[in-house]
């Protein structure tokens, strides 16, 4: 009896085509700078302490989020999830929606923002200016519903960052940004740094971060900062994976109100609670540090790296922290650099920025 032979009519030419022009993309952007921090004299006691931040605000799309995008979009396509003329469909606070509508125009496709009303304008902009759709929702728990209902409605792929950003991503190397951070640091005085201090969104990066560190056998401890109304400190604390919340985090890009999928609490050494106010200080007091204007995110982050720091120094360790400088502070113009938008929501920065302000002088951290 002959054998039958059932084929599927496939674009593979449209495919490759895809998949060389986000390769090509990566081709002409050079990796983002390790910055180091300059801190005061008592950070040079015995071997000293270095902070380093990795700048990924100088992607295309001026965020961390343009590295997971490429991923994505890379493991949509060779999954066969992502062909021509799909409309692509995202569930997103802003950055990762940016970077996404960046490689949807690159390789041809339409595309759709599922976020939350009050997300920044000028994210919105930045969206819209690429070619993508901003659809917009009350609540904070509707986007992956709506973003699933127009999936099917549409007949589009649904790219689900929240699920995927652990898979898509190789955490064992292929120029992923902790195999590019522990390359950048190899001519420093302390090479393989005590912390390495994240934030978690989908929970990608520290997923990486983290696997990468035990696949090379560092001896780094990884540290995931998280914001107010967040679940995932509760749930690492709990090891309930079920918490959710019904508010959105103030912080944008960090912070959800429920544990993701990509959320991998078995690598993380660590977490710190950041208070909202704290998170808006720190980005303030880093931006004036630096000579220019980082967002909330990275705020959240340098308050947990000072913790870290103040840890380091009570205890009379040495050696590097190294954290993310996650997007620029321009995008927050009208919220976290505007003073009313602060009063509104009763963020007192008084005495977080006095504890920054001591700390910076002293060396002790309260």
């Amino acid at each position: 009896m002959p054998t039958r032979v059932v084929e599927r009519v496939t674009d593979c030419e449209w495919s490759s085509r895809a998949v060389r022009l986000i390769e090509a993309d990566a081709r002409r952007s050079a990796d983002t700078h390790l910055l180091k921090v300059d801190l005061p004299d008592w950070a040079a006691r015995g071997d000293g302490i270095d902070l380093y931040l990795k700048d990924e605000s100088t992607h295309p799309t001026g965020s961390l989020k343009h590295r997971l995008a490429r991923s994505l979009f890379l493991y949509a396509l060779c999954n066969g999830w992502i062909r021509e003329q799909t409309t692509v469909i995202e569930a997103s606070s802003g950055s990762t929606a940016v970077s996404e509508a960046y490689f949807a125009k690159l390789i041809g496709v339409p595309f759709i923002a599922v976020m939350v009303t009050g997300t920044s304008p000028a994210k919105t902009r930045l969206i819209e200016a690429q070619g993508g759709i901003c659809h917009f929702v009350d609540s904070p728990s509707e986007i992956y519903t709506v973003a699933q209902r127009l999936e099917a409605e549409l007949g589009g792929h649904f790219i689900d960052q929240f699920t995927m950003a652990e898979r898509a991503t190789d955490w064992r190397g292929n120029n992923n940004i902790a195999e590019s951070v522990f390359a950048q640091l190899a001519e420093e005085r302390h090479p393989v740094p005590e912390w390495i201090v994240v934030g978690a969104g989908t929970g990608g990066t520290s997923a990486t971060f983290g696997r990468y560190i035990r696949y090379r056998r560092h001896d780094t401890r990884l540290c995931v900062v998280d914001v107010e109304n967040s679940v995932f400190l509760p749930a690492y604390e709990s090891g309930d994976g079920t918490l959710t919340s019904d508010t959105a985090s103030r912080i944008e890009g960090i912070g959800r109100p429920r544990v993701e999928p990509s959320f991998v609490s078995q690598v993380i050494d660590a977490m710190v609670p950041v208070p909202d106010a704290a998170s808006v200080a720190a980005m303030r007091f880093l931006s004036d540090r630096l000579g220019r204007r980082v967002g909330g995110s990275t705020g959240t982050n340098f308050w947990g790296v000072c913790t870290l720091i103040g840890e380091m120094v009570e205890k009379g360790r040495s050696g590097s922290i190294v954290s993310l400088l996650c997007d620029s502070g321009d995008r927050y113009d009208h919220t976290y650099f505007n003073d009313e938008w602060v009063d509104e929501r009763k963020l007192d920065l008084g005495p977080p920025t006095a504890a920054l302000e001591e700390f910076f002088a002293t060396g002790v951290w309260v």
